[in-house]
């Protein structure tokens, strides 16, 4: 009789075990909502159950749901920030990196054509001097008027594109002379440099000198001669060798007319302009200076040696 009445009553223990029921449940629903988040698990407990390595971020990888369908956050792009190791050059802060410095080039609508010698553009070298005779020299030319000659070097000889170029020579003294290029001189002349004949040295300094610093340009001189035509020796109507003097202007280009058009010759190291197969040889020839003006002339017969004077001349700049 003690013991029965030590028993809870049954609508205690039916009530107790509804609540116990009802807190397992709540469990059980806490479990699956955990279950089914995007993240399976809080980033804090992924993060120590992974171990890092050397070759692991330390930030937590994406799961193929994060990847697919980012969050708001993830699509907002982030706003671009300056970076401090390279910061963008403003008119007041100087470049890290500045421009290497480039050689002077011409004002704009001056020589496309030109070479390595530019109008209105200084260069500095050196002048030396040597024994000219008549001003003959590599650009075959032949005897010249005057002995105001000079020889250009190597570099800026151009397989003969200097030749015939008028350049005004400055000395530091102040003086100066104004020559043509008939010849090359030959390395060890450095590029800039120019050897004069020693009529032209002459009128800078004494030619015991030897060798004086300068600066140097290219002219347009003012003349009333025109441009003439010579064919070289041995030209024929199977091969021809063409050379043109007097001109203004450096030269650029030399063309004969063919029955499809204007044919560019090949100039050669020596300023001649060869026409191996015969191909225009004695028919009309096109000039071109290296401001780009053109020059058409005719009736230059097959005359090796002869000097034919023509009509025209380029113009001045």
């Amino acid at each position: 009789m003690a013991s029965h009445s030590r028993r809870r009553p049954l609508r205690e223990r039916r009530t107790a075990l509804v609540l116990a029921v009802a807190v397992a449940a709540v469990g059980v629903l806490l479990s699956l909502v955990m279950a089914l988040r995007p993240d399976g698990e809080p980033n804090a407990v992924r993060a120590a159950a992974e171990p890092a390595t050397g070759n692991q971020s330390s930030a937590p990888a994406a799961t193929p749901e994060q990847k697919a369908e980012p969050s708001p956050k993830q699509k907002q792009k982030p706003k671009p920030k300056p970076s401090k190791a390279s910061p963008t050059p403003t008119a007041t802060t100087p470049s890290a990196r500045p421009s290497p410095t480039r050689a002077p080039r011409p004002a704009s609508g001056t020589a496309s054509l030109a070479g390595r010698i530019q109008p209105q553009v200084t260069y500095k070298g050196v002048a030396t001097h040597y024994d000219a005779a008549d001003g003959n020299g590599a650009c075959l030319y032949g005897p010249s008027p005057d002995l105001m000659v000079a020889a250009m070097n190597h570099t800026d000889y151009e397989t003969s594109k200097a030749c015939g170029a008028h350049i005004l020579v400055r000395a530091a003294n102040g003086a100066s002379v104004t020559v043509r290029i008939t010849n090359e001189c030959p390395l060890p002349c450095a590029p800039g440099q120019i050897d004069l004949s020693k009529e032209a040295f002459a009128k800078l300094a004494g030619l015991s000198a030897g060798r004086i610093p300068i600066t140097w340009s290219l002219l347009s001189p003012s003349t009333s001669d025109t441009v003439s035509i010579r064919y070289k020796t041995g030209s024929s109507r199977h091969w021809c060798g063409i050379q043109a003097l007097g001109h203004r202007n450096p030269l650029a280009r030399l063309e004969v007319r063919t029955g499809s058009g204007w044919s560019r010759l090949t100039r050669t190291e020596y300023n001649y302009f060869l026409s191996p197969g015969g191909t225009g040889c004695g028919g009309a020839l096109r000039l071109t200076d290296i401001y780009g003006e053109q020059l058409t002339v005719d009736g230059i017969a097959i005359r090796p040696d002869a000097v034919q004077p023509t009509r025209v001349q380029f113009a001045r700049h």
